[in-house]
């Protein structure tokens, strides 16, 4: 097998106030997502989401099933999203074949058996995904930034200003539970998700990249009156529990992939926390 996914377990909110800086990035950091030639990434309990990268450098790579699943093929009961964040790079679904440039996203629903990705000219092929579980088949469909929902937030003087490509969600692609986007902070600006905000009814997992050697992001985490941080480097991954916020500043601009699975597809289905109740 090429395929190694770590289980995480939820955590009580309680429990985590008293942890300290290496129990809280034993639990919700993913330091390593992508290794050559391997599937790599965790499975978490909250709502499941499989949190992964691939990196197919010398040969194609299956999508195989993982001991976690029990099921004959990965997407048995499951639907996926990947967005490449390397080099053009083509996607084999069941013998169609979807070539992604850097930063389009691909969604494949539930039902697929044979999903196979393959190395780009260079060896720098590099797929993030989420996969969640799902009840019903949709068809599979590849998304741009040209496709995708944009919103334009923030503003410079807030150190926010920031492009939100909302590529997998309900108004865009057909999906059960799963949403992903990825958000673009402009040149001077290093906010993301401020003001910062909870949803009961999803969990979250963030995807830091385009951070520059030498820089690095603090991503926020906790119950809005007792936060809690974690420094994040580029191609590092943090799983955000529904009851925790979810922000962070860098030292630099960067983009980051947002992934969301749980009980409703609304994208504003969210409990805003105004900055000056944060603690």
């Amino acid at each position: 097998m090429h395929s190694k996914i770590e289980t995480r377990y939820s955590n009580h909110p309680l429990d985590v106030k008293s942890y300290n800086t290496r129990a809280l990035r034993s639990d919700f950091l993913i330091k390593t997502l992508f290794i050559p030639d391997k599937i790599n990434g965790v499975y978490t309990m909250n709502d499941r989401l499989i949190v992964g990268g691939i990196n197919p450098v010398n040969s194609a790579l299956a999508l195989e099933t993982v001991d976690q699943l029990k099921s004959e093929y990965f997407l048995e009961r499951r639907e996926i999203g990947i967005v490449n964040v390397g080099d053009e790079a083509v996607i084999e679904v069941d013998e169609e074949s979807y070539s992604l440039k850097h930063k389009e996203a691909l969604y494949i629903g539930k039902g697929k058996k044979d999903v196979i990705f393959y190395p780009s000219e260079n060896g720098n092929a590099l797929f993030y995904f989420n996969s969640a579980p799902a009840h019903q088949s949709y068809p599979t469909k590849k998304v741009g930034k040209q496709e995708a929902e944009v919103v334009t937030l923030g503003s410079l003087e807030n150190s926010n200003h920031r492009t939100i490509y909302k590529l997998i969600v309900n108004s865009v692609v057909k999906t059960c539970q799963l949403q992903m986007g990825m958000t673009e902070l402009k040149p001077g600006s290093v906010w993301n998700t401020m003001p910062a905000h909870t949803h009961d009814r999803r969990m979250e997992a963030y995807f830091y990249f385009d951070l520059a050697d030498g820089q690095a992001v603090c991503h926020l985490m906790g119950q809005p009156e007792e936060t809690r941080h974690i420094w994040i480097k580029n191609h590092q991954a943090v799983i955000s529990p529904p009851w925790s916020i979810h922000s962070g500043a860098g030292s630099s601009n960067y983009t980051f992939i947002w992934g969301m699975a749980g009980e409703s597809l609304d994208y504003g289905d969210m409990d805003t926390v105004s900055i000056t109740d944060l603690k």
